[in-house]
């Protein structure tokens, strides 16, 4: 019963075929990041570079993500998708082109990843917020763990499958076959039967405005404290990612089929935590299993960071995985019940930016320090910060969700 439980969305014809076109290009998305890291320190060996790099894709959701969520409240998101998605396949076309070429060099990759960013900072709000149209509300914490899990499962197999084409045939090839997954995402849109946005009277007006969502989110105590938890996570804790190839050049020795197996092992812990989030009957307590999940990441990463052994890392790895995904899924899913459909897109915009805009400020950050202290000691400083301050925000996610439970008695 309960896997019938956790693949409950998929009954939904739209969202099934909206699945499966997403699983095949997140693929060619995970394979890009890895190839496109190897190749930034094959080419510098430089912790600020790979920092860069990271902070080039991200940081556009930190200045544009508000707009993209301001075009998923207006217009027809399954366009707005097929658009954006093109402008992705073009970039990968490019990228693999320069690589293939032997023109590429750092700085255009610096370049190729801050057009990415540009695109993923409208893109995402959109997809996050398109999801709901898909199923019924009742279900709709199934469909964002099972859209999670999708997205992990293309973490788990997509590195370690770049990992073995980049050491057999570079990192051009693997920027080809992503370019050639977004194809996948693009038909399946195609196929999907339009389907109306939910709507809600707006009387009052209080809906209306491009800082609405910002209004929403300081006004409901719970909204706001989720929204910062996974700003804070994704400052100190994913942002150590971008030190990986550090570690497996310098302290393990080891190649980029070694850096393939890392993210994997992280995307194996993040898919499990997903799959989790999709079996639940309910969203009650999500708040607990959010605030656990902060502390047990930090004291991962406290034992991740002066570790010398690969085969450790491979154990720590995806229990930092699952932490972080269940800080992030679960945290979406409470915002995307607590929020109204003509607010969704800006909402979930803001989600976008405490996700991924704040990750790259934490890349650029953590990729310079590493230059300065080491990644070991980076790693163990950014720990640190993560358990102090995720530890306050989930104290007031605790207190505001119990403030409602008292006022809904």
């Amino acid at each position: 019963m309960k896997r019938t439980r956790i693949f409950h969305s998929l009954q939904q014809r739209n969202f099934r075929i909206f699945f499966f076109g997403q699983l095949i290009s997140l693929h060619g998305t995970w394979m890009q990041s890895v190839a496109q890291a190897w190749l930034v320190y094959r080419l510098t060996e430089s912790g600020f570079m790979l920092g860069l790099t990271g902070t080039a894709t991200l940081l556009p959701a930190l200045i544009f993500g508000l707009f993209g969520g301001a075009l998923a409240d207006r217009f027809n998101r399954k366009k707005l998708l097929i658009v954006v998605q093109t402008l992705a396949m073009v970039q990968a076309v490019v990228l693999a082109v320069l690589t293939l070429a032997g023109w590429i060099t750092p700085w255009l990759i610096v370049g190729m990843a801050l057009l990415l960013g540009f695109v993923q900072a409208v893109e995402t709000p959109i997809r996050q917020s398109f999801v709901a149209q898909l199923v019924p509300r009742e279900t709709l914490h199934n469909a964002i763990g099972l859209n999670s899990s999708m997205f992990h499962l293309a973490r788990f197999i997509g590195p370690a499958t770049a990992g073995f084409l980049v050491a057999w045939f570079g990192e051009g090839v693997v920027f080809a076959i992503n370019a050639l997954s977004f194809l996948a995402v693009i038909v399946s849109l195609g196929f999907i039967r339009e389907t109306p946005k939910p709507t809600e009277s707006d009387a009052s007006g209080k809906y209306q405005g491009f800082w609405a969502g910002l209004r929403f989110a300081a006004e409901h105590s719970l909204v706001g404290a989720a929204l910062l938890t996974v700003a804070l996570t994704s400052i100190f804790g994913s942002s150590i990612i971008i030190l990986l190839p550090i570690y497996v050049a310098e302290i393990f020795n080891r190649g980029p089929q070694s850096l393939g197996w890392l993210m994997a092992m992280l995307g194996a812990g993040s898919l499990m935590a997903a799959l989790s989030l999709a079996g639940r009957q309910n969203i009650f307590r999500l708040e607990k299993r959010i605030a656990a999940a902060g502390v047990s990441m930090a004291i991962c990463l406290m034992l991740f960071s002066w570790n010398a052994m690969y085969g450790l890392a491979l154990l720590i790895l995806p229990v930092v995985g699952f932490a972080a995904t269940s800080i992030y899924a679960s945290s979406n899913a409470l915002v995307q019940f607590a929020v109204p459909d003509p607010l969704r897109g800006r909402i979930m915009a803001i989600y976008t930016v405490c996700l991924h805009g704040m990750v790259s400020l934490g890349q650029l950050a953590l990729g310079a320090l590493a230059d300065w202290t080491g990644a070991p000691l980076t790693v163990m400083l950014s720990a640190t910060c993560l358990l102090a301050t995720v530890g306050f925000t989930a104290m007031v996610m605790l207190r505001a969700a119990a403030a409602a439970d008292n006022n809904s008695v």
